[in-house]
């Protein structure tokens, strides 16, 4: 039993198709992508340089923020030295902070203190001179620690 699987070849001929082959062009479009993002960081280096060496101070956004802590009962902590009222929270922010106005503050709060507390040590803060301060809380599933800027 023969049978043919074509009657004529002219038959099954396929038009010539008319559309565009895009595969290449994005082959060659991600090969530029990644020639570009390597190439990127290596033009903004600038000129090499030989820089000075100076005896300048460090700047004041590379020292650590001052931590003021407010426990459950309502006592007033900087950098775990314990501070007797608004007074005293004053002088050892203070002399923690060599006077600098400019010093990063984190205001860490039990969450059983009163609001008010909390708003009272930040007006004090604030009236000091003192514009950088930071609430920190604790970070959602994941645990992890934040500080939102309350200026």
């Amino acid at each position: 039993m023969a049978f043919a699987l074509r009657k004529h070849d002219s038959e099954f001929d396929t038009p010539p198709i008319a559309d565009i082959n895009v595969t290449p062009l994005v082959d060659v479009m991600l090969v530029l992508l990644i020639v570009f993002m390597v190439a990127a960081p290596l033009m903004t280096s600038g000129v090499p340089v030989d820089l000075p060496k100076t005896a300048a101070k460090q700047l004041n956004d590379q020292q650590p923020p001052i931590v003021i802590s407010v426990d459950a009962n309502g006592s007033y902590f900087v950098d775990k030295k314990e501070a007797t009222g608004v007074e005293g929270l004053l002088a050892v922010l203070k002399e923690n902070s060599d006077n600098n106005k400019d010093r990063r503050i984190h205001l860490r709060a039990d969450k059983a203190v009163a609001y008010g507390k909390v708003a009272e040590a930040m007006g004090v803060i604030n009236a000091a001179g003192y514009v950088k301060v930071a609430l920190v809380s604790e970070g959602g599933a994941s645990g992890a620690k934040a500080a939102s800027a309350a200026q």
